[in-house]
């Protein structure tokens, strides 16, 4: 099943800790520890933002379906704008793997007041 707006809240919010709000009239915004992890724009066709690993970020921003995510390439973020050429699994990896690196770059004492310490990358 391609992942669509809906499916893509309830992943993000079946993480520990994580908060939503809706951010520049029409984004989406999933953040722990008050930091976004995830960007999902609500108008058609869906595009989600997330963070990538330093080393991934130039390839992936020049594959086919992504960009460099705007205003957020400075710090590794790539925008998908086309869903539909990833699967379900490879889209909740990097939503997954941009939630640990977002926590990774949270204080030590937030991470455990938040219950997050043990979340590696």
């Amino acid at each position: 099943m391609l992942m669509n707006i809906e499916s893509l809240r309830e992943f993000c919010l079946s993480l520990p800790v994580v908060s939503e709000d809706i951010k520049w009239d029409d984004d989406l915004c999933f953040s722990v520890g008050g930091k976004m992890f995830c960007v999902a724009w609500m108008g058609m066709p869906m595009k989600v933002s997330f963070k990538v690993r330093e080393d991934e970020f130039e390839e992936l921003s020049q594959s086919d379906g992504f960009i460099p995510a705007p205003y957020m390439a400075r710090v590794k973020w790539v925008q998908l704008i086309k869903v539909e050429l990833l699967d379900d699994k490879t889209f909740r990896d990097y939503i997954m793997q941009s939630y640990k690196l977002v926590i990774a770059k949270l204080t030590k004492k937030m991470r455990k007041e938040l219950g997050l310490d043990t979340v590696t990358e």
